[in-house]
């Protein structure tokens, strides 16, 4: 697996793996998640253009299985989306993708990551809390944070429980080297 910055020509294989992603939500009674439109080529155009998309691949790098949206919100690294493929899960994409995102975030000295998720969903919050997210209490949220929450309860995201969450731009949770970019 290779991590690196994503690119204009993916954008339709970023689409799939979203959409194959979101079927895994049909299966615990979230059909609404499931039939939910990606993100379009436009949208994933901007987070490339603005740095924020990343992609893990297979092997030699040439084709996308996972990604994470990335944008600065509230002075932390804010990951709008991320997503495995169903086919590649349960091997340590997510985790490898979210490690990279921490230690470039370390490295440009933004404190931490941030994200939002539901709570009840077990390939949300507690996979987040078991790679050392916390949930954050909502004195704790930035006009930023506060401003996505706003967003996605006005998108209907709220008719199952949400939460923010924190992780510290610290030390990777594995001892695998960053791959190359």
């Amino acid at each position: 697996m290779r991590i690196r910055a994503g690119t204009a020509r993916e954008l339709g294989r970023l689409q799939e793996i979203e959409r194959a992603a979101g079927r895994c939500f049909r299966g615990i009674g979230m059909p609404e998640i499931a039939d939910d439109e990606p993100p379009t080529r436009q949208c994933l155009r901007e987070f490339a253009e603005a740095g924020g998309l990343w992609v893990a691949t297979d092997r030699d790098g040439s084709r996308p299985v996972a990604y994470a949206l990335t944008e600065p919100v509230d002075g932390c690294l804010h990951i709008e989306q991320l997503s495995v493929h169903p086919d590649r899960a349960r091997r340590g994409i997510g985790r490898a993708l979210l490690d990279h995102l921490a230690a470039r975030a370390a490295a440009e000295r933004t404190p931490a990551l941030t994200l939002t998720t539901f709570t009840e969903v077990p390939w949300n919050a507690p996979y987040y809390a078991r790679l050392g997210f916390r949930t954050l209490a909502t004195h704790e949220l930035g006009p930023g944070l506060r401003e996505i929450r706003a967003r996605e309860a006005a998108a209907g995201l709220d008719r199952r429980p949400r939460v923010c969450m924190r992780r510290e731009a610290a030390a990777p949770t594995h001892a695998d080297p960053l791959p190359p970019e």
